[in-house]
């Protein structure tokens, strides 16, 4: 699954808690950007996955868009507010028993 994204995904499994994390990492370009092209260009990250998600028919790869549009949508006001430190890595854990984890067990990312 490749997105295009103002920020990279990586997956890691933990070994002390069993769980996997999503760990986002803000890109330099966008970090480097004024807030009001951080916005501008957050908000179109946001439009485009929800336009290329209509046009999926890959189901993994759609719940895979599905999970970084609700990501991207639950960080988008903290965005407009600037309330995150662009350059901290942001870690999200999954649980064992996520269906995101099960996407990701035969998930390849790219």
């Amino acid at each position: 699954m490749q997105i295009d994204a103002p920020f990279s995904v990586s997956v890691v499994d933990n070994s002390e808690s069993q769980t996997r994390e999503l760990h986002l990492s803000f890109t330099d370009s966008f970090q480097n950007e004024s807030l009001e092209n951080r916005i501008k260009l957050f908000n179109d990250h946001i439009e485009s996955l929800s336009i290329n998600i209509n046009t999926q028919t890959n189901e993994q790869t759609l719940q895979g868009m599905n999970t970084i549009l609700q990501i991207s949508e639950q960080l988008q006001p903290h965005i407009i507010n600037n309330e995150i430190p662009l350059d901290e890595k942001i870690i999200i854990e999954i649980g064992p028993s996520s269906p995101f984890d099960q996407l990701l067990s035969g998930a390849t990312l790219k």
